[in-house]
């Protein structure tokens, strides 16, 4: 029989604080490596944004951000949308449209956009190939209708519109849901929307919750296409259940919560990230909230700067 004395015991506990202290002090040392602008995604104010644009813009630049990145620009001409940012102190990085909203006005969006100074035009959600086969379906029955001929018709269109954004002088992304890891004959969609669309004129923005709730996993992700992930959004839940797997809409959606209070750790993300070598922008996104949005996003803000990557 085994004796362990309480010296023995301390002993060993002390060295596996030490230990397990020296591993989150490394996470977080690598996350210090990767160094960007705190960015915003605009989503989370869309609530206040139509009622006083520059007023929620200036209080979300008096917390600390200075990236933000647009789902929308609530009737306001260019000239509007620039003064209501410079005088938040905000540089606009990118901008979020649908598949189907980028193939009914491209023109129109790639102007617009242009004018501003916009780096980026995201697909923020992939379309049908063939929309008539899914007019009848509810919208959650629809995240769970695409087929691999979707996904790959995705890809091709991806290619068609980031070389016209590239022409422009901007670059094309694709930002991520759940429903890309949901594998169909076998194929995980987000892998083979990577492998068919040209590095050259389409990049990624990886919504690292939507990825963990899709049944996948940021970091390795961040390993298998270190060249091709450029921008990460960042956000927390609680009680997730992955939904990659189910057959209808997300029956049990996770709980939104501020970043620190869910389930996601980023320590390790952010070093993935940081070794990858090819983050620029990184958006916090809170998609709702349960007390005042300035106090939530403030909560989001200082959960970043304690990580040091902001």
């Amino acid at each position: 029989m085994l004796k362990h004395s309480r010296r023995n015991f301390l002993k060993t506990g002390t060295v596996s604080l030490l230990y397990g202290s020296a591993l989150l002090q490394s996470a977080e040392a690598f996350a210090k490596a990767l160094k960007v602008p705190l960015g915003l995604q605009l989503y989370s104010v869309r609530q206040q944004l139509p009622t006083d644009y520059d007023g929620t813009l200036k209080q979300i630049g008096a917390l600390g951000y200075r990236e933000v990145e647009a789902a929308g620009y609530f009737n306001h001409s260019a000239a509007e949308v620039k003064q209501a940012l410079s005088g938040a102190g905000l540089s606009l990085v990118s901008a979020h449209y649908s598949s189907d909203d980028l193939h009914k006005q491209f023109d129109q969006i790639l102007a617009f956009n242009k004018e501003l100074g916009v780096g980026h035009i995201v697909c923020s959600f992939p379309g049908f190939k063939d929309p008539s086969r899914v007019k009848n379906l509810s919208g959650r029955e629809r995240l769970h209708a695409f087929t691999l001929e979707d996904w790959r018709w995705n890809a091709e269109q991806f290619n068609m519109l980031g070389e016209k954004v590239s022409a422009a002088g901007m670059k094309f992304g694709y930002h991520n849901h759940f429903l890309e890891f949901k594998q169909v004959d076998g194929v995980t969609p987000l892998d083979e929307i990577i492998r068919l669309t040209d590095p050259a004129n389409v990049t990624f923005e990886m919504d690292c919750g939507w990825v963990i709730v899709g049944g996948g996993n940021p970091v390795d992700f961040l390993k298998k296409y270190p060249t091709r992930i450029s921008m990460l959004h960042v956000k927390d839940f609680k009680n997730i259940e992955p939904q990659s797997n189910a057959n209808s809409g997300a029956e049990t959606p996770p709980t939104v919560t501020e970043l620190g209070q869910g389930t996601i750790d980023y320590a390790p993300i952010f070093k993935a990230a940081a070794k990858a070598g090819h983050i620029r922008h990184i958006f916090v996104e809170q998609e709702a909230f349960d007390m005042p949005p300035m106090e939530s996003l403030k909560i989001d803000a200082d959960y970043m700067r304690k990580l040091g990557v902001v």
